[in-house]
Parts: structure tokens; C-alpha cells; sequence
């Protein structure tokens, strides 16, 4: 899939472990400092920060170090810009603190100028100085291909674009690609890139359409309400046996990249009647890309499917899943991350026991979760202020009518710490359901234990009194009718042998 660019130097090696420097100047600063932000793991979201902070006149001088080519981020306050840093890059970086990405600019250090006809033939430079120009060049390109694309709502998916029927929005598609492949090859025709450069850049171009083409159906669904799912043309989803697609080394520097293998798991196992409120869906999943996948770019989606199943899945299942995963990381480069991962997330899993409590109803009783063993548990973490909470109401009472007689209960459980008004609206809205307040909001002990970081927030326990779905549809999705309709004894299907006693009663 990438066009190999024969003509331009190679600069960092893959592997090489060193310094990227950089060093310049903030006109007029706002902040008293800039730093490098960059992921040095693909499985671990946290990124590293490289941070210095700026001289009485706005100067820096920060020294990265960076184990070959790597995708990273330049930010100055609440303003972040892309960066593309290898070892061996030296850059002088400029800009005025009102306006970091209207201004910035990069220069190659110790190189002279005048270089036009320099670089084109490759003369008068050492390669030390044509590695720092290629550096300069590629995020001065970085920089510009932000604004002319990423900064226009013309060229994204949304907020416009996803409404748009299939033909059009292919024609879209198209020519977005062909602008940017222009926009890409006329700069590497004028100035030099590395290799990994060019790779890098024409990777983020593949994939966006890749990704956006593969999302558009699901993606339209979820943002247009008002119409129902799109048919798709019988052809539209043949791009995806196009060789070379899913195995691409020469892409593995792309985020976007991975991103779209995800989505393509989830899509082909979809295909094969799998979903994810299915207990077989995130090993579905796992054989499926360990069956198309190939060297390290298999053991960063296994471990990203891995990752989704901790959160989501079931936890005997992830457990097993994790432990096969070793055989794809001989060098150990993931794993112990992954346990990490999978011990933080263990407790609030499907099939994990969902944890007890004792909270005073509106009406003055003490509820237990274990009161309503042998049922399935629709929770509903919300406030009284909160407007989405308050919006989800109607829908809530409309909800309850439809399962009236059905072996199911309704637990809200209000983060409220005014009680007095939490009962009014309870009384004055004849609220429907089990109604129980819990003081101390999203930090309590009990919101922690359920992972609740934002109201609302809903969870699904089954029967056995076991997590069943720790992200089901919301009370106003078309689909929540469906997916409770479906969840009626499947307690069984998760269950990991959980028993909450009659005793605690």
C-alpha cells in the first residue's frame, strides 16, 4: 500500500535510539513553558511529557529522546500541533503565543540557506544536515496539511458529511483522498522527506478513507435519528479484500491505521452474526485477528481487542484470552501491561459480581442490590440538575410501561447531596421505579465501584446479580427496548459461579 519513494534519503533508521532536538522561540509569550507529548507504547494511552520551560525572552531548548521514527505532539497551553520526530532531528521552532498554529514555523539547525537547488540534487550537505532539513520539511508539511484539511469542516465526516446518502458521500470520500495524495506528492516532489516520512503521511491518507468508508454505515445510523439504518450497495465494502490493506508494515507509525484494523474486527465478526452484547464477541474477535494479522502489527490489535474485553467483555473469558496472548509476545513487550490493565478492570466486568449496597429509598426503606437476586437489574445512575438526566425522564417511565409484568426492576439511584430536592422531584414527577439517593456524587465509594465518572450513567445486572452489560443503550436509544428484550436469562450465559447469599437479607 505504500509508494516507496526511492529518490529521497532514509535519515533515521527504524530502532535507532537518540535525541530529537528542538530549539527556538515564543514571540510574545502566553504560558511559561511548551512541551513534547508522545505515546511510546501503542497498547498504553498515556503519553509521555517532555516539558522545559522558556527563558525571560521566550527561548527554549528541549532534547526528546526517541527510539526511531515517531508521530508526536508540539502543545503551548490549551494549542496542540502534530510533530513527526526521529533521532536526529534538530529544528529551530518559532511561533507567537497568541497563535501557535496560525504562526508556527520550523528551520533544519545548522544547515545553510538557500538550499532549494541543494536538496534537489543532493549536493554540499553532509547527511547529519540532510536528515535535519528532512525533519524541518516534513513538519512544516505536518503544519500545512493540518490547515488545509484538518481545520476545514469541508473535508471531515462531520458534522456534515455523514448525512449525506452513499453515492455522495463516496464522491466525498474521493475527492478528499485525491486532494490529499496531491497535496502529499507535490510537497514531496518540492522538498525532501525521509522514507519513514513519506510512509507515515501517506499511511494517515489510506487509512482515513479506509476507516471512514468502512464507519459511514454505523457512524450515519447513530448520528442521523431520523432515518433508519442505510442498504448498502452489494459491492460497497469489496475495497476491503484489497491486498495489503490489513498487513501493512510500512503504516505501523499511524494511528489511524490501527484504528481502522480495530473497526474492521469488529465489522467482519459482525458480519458473522457476532455482537457485542454477545458473550462470544470479543473471542470472536481475538481469532479473528489472530488469523489475518501478521507479526507485531497482530500483537497490538490482539492486545487492543484484549483491552476492550477487559472493559466490556466477559472476565473469565478475557482472563483466558490474556493468557493465550503470550504466545504472540515472545519478547514481553505488552503483556505486563495487559494484566495491569486487566487486575484494574477485573472487578467491574461482565460476570464479575456486581457490588452490593444499602441505600435509603424515597420512601424511606433500605434497598439492597441482593434484594432483587433472581431479576434482571436496569440501574440508573443520575442527578436531579443534570439536564441529559432530566431529558432521559419520559423515556424512563415509557421504558417501565413496556416491561410492566416482566421479571425485570428499575434501581435509580440519585448522586444528589440536596435530599430535599431530590424527594420533591421524585414526588412531583410521580417517578416511576425503585428511587434511592447516594451521597458524595461520582467520589463515593459505591459510584468508584461502578465506574461512574458521569451522569447518566446505566448498567445492566443479570439475574445472578452479575455484571450483564456495563454499557447498554441509553433509556431514549430506539434500541434499548431490544437489547433488555434480549438480556431475559442470559445471566446463565456469564455467569462465573457468583452466589449472593439469601443470608445477607
Amino acid at each position: 500500500m505504500i509508494v516507496p519513494l526511492l529518490s529521497y534519503g532514509q535519515g533515521g533508521k527504524p530502532g535507532a535510539v537518540g535525541l530529537a532536538v528542538l530549539t527556538g522561540r515564543v514571540s510574545g509569550a502566553t504560558t511559561d513553558s511548551v512541551a513534547v507529548s508522545l505515546r511510546e507504547n501503542p497498547l498504553d494511552p498515556t503519553e509521555k511529557l517532555f516539558r522545559i520551560a522558556l527563558s525571560s525572552k521566550g527561548e527554549f531548548r528541549l532534547a526528546v529522546p526517541v527510539s526511531g521514527p515517531t508521530k508526536a505532539d508540539l502543545v503551548y497551553g490549551d494549542d496542540v500541533a502534530p510533530l513527526f520526530l526521529d533521532p536526529g532531528t534538530d529544528m529551530d521552532v518559532r511561533f507567537k503565543g497568541s497563535d501557535m498554529a496560525g504562526t508556527l514555523k520550523f528551520k533544519a539547525n545548522d544547515v545553510p540557506t538557500g538550499l532549494a537547488t541543494k536538496l534537489r540534487n543532493g549536493a554540499n550537505l553532509t547527511d547529519e544536515q540532510r536528515h535535519r532539513q528532512q525533519a524541518a520539511n516534513a513538519n512544516t508539511y505536518l503544519v500545512e496539511a493540518d490547515a488545509q484539511f484538518v481545520e476545514n469542516d469541508g473535508f471531515q465526516v462531520l458534522p456534515d458529511n455523514i448525512q449525506l446518502y452513499e453515492a455522495p458521500f463516496l464522491s466525498f470520500l474521493e475527492y478528499r483522498r485525491k486532494h490529499e495524495f496531491e497535496f502529499l506528492d507535490d510537497h514531496a516532489a518540492r522538498q525532501s522527506f525521509t522514507q519513514e516520512f513519506y510512509n507515515y503521511a501517506h499511511a494517515e491518507v489510506v487509512y482515513a478513507y479506509a476507516n471512514d468508508k468502512l464507519t459511514f454505515q454505523d457512524l450515519r445510523e447513530q448520528v442521523v435519528n431520523t432515518e433508519g439504518r442505510l442498504k448498502m450497495a452489494p459491492d460497497y465494502y469489496n475495497f476491503l479484500r484489497e491486498p495489503g490493506l490489513l498487513n501493512e508494515p510500512n503504516a505501523a507509525q499511524s494511528e489511524l491505521y490501527y484504528e481502522f484494523l480495530l473497526n474492521y474486527v469488529h465489522f467482519a465478526v459482525a458480519q458473522d452474526h457476532h455482537q457485542p452484547t454477545d458473550p462470544d464477541f470479543y473471542p470472536a474477535c481475538y481469532a479473528l485477528a489472530s488469523k489475518k494479522l501478521t507479526g507485531s502489527i497482530r500483537a497490538v490489535i490482539l492486545g487492543r481487542v484484549l483491552q476492550q474485553s477487559f472493559r466490556f467483555g466477559h472476565v473469565k473469558q478475557a482472563a483466558a484470552l490474556l493468557a493465550d496472548f503470550r504466545n504472540y509476545d515472545l519478547k514481553t513487550q505488552f503483556y505486563p501491561g495487559l494484566l495491569a490493565d486487566f487486575n484494574r478492570h477485573k472487578d467491574f466486568a461482565i460476570g464479575a459480581p456486581a457490588p452490593d449496597f444499602a441505600l435509603a429509598s424515597a420512601t424511606g426503606d433500605t434497598v439492597h442490590l441482593h434484594d432483587f437476586v433472581g431479576q434482571l437489574v436496569y440501574l440508573n445512575f443520575w442527578k436531579t440538575t443534570n439536564g441529559l438526566c432530566l431529558r432521559d425522564l419520559p423515556y424512563a417511565q415509557d421504558l417501565m410501561h413496556r416491561f410492566e409484568g416482566r421479571n425485570i426492576v428499575f434501581i435509580n439511584i440519585a448522586l444528589d447531596e440536596n435530599e430535599l430536592a431530590w424527594r420533591q422531584l421524585v414526588a412531583a414527577k410521580k417517578l416511576p421505579g425503585v428511587q434511592l439517593r447516594l451521597g458524595g456524587g461520582v467520589l463515593s465509594a459505591l459510584a468508584q465501584a461502578y465506574a461512574v465518572q458521569d451522569v447518566p450513567t446505566y448498567i445492566l445486572v443479570g439475574e445472578d446479580g452479575a455484571f450483564l452489560n456495563t454499557k447498554p443503550k441509553r433509556l431514549s436509544s430506539r434500541a434499548a427496548v431490544d437489547e433488555i428484550s434480549q438480556s431475559f436469562g442470559k445471566a446463565s450465559t456469564y455467569t462465573t459461579a457468583i452466589e449472593l447469599a439469601a443470608s445477607k437479607k
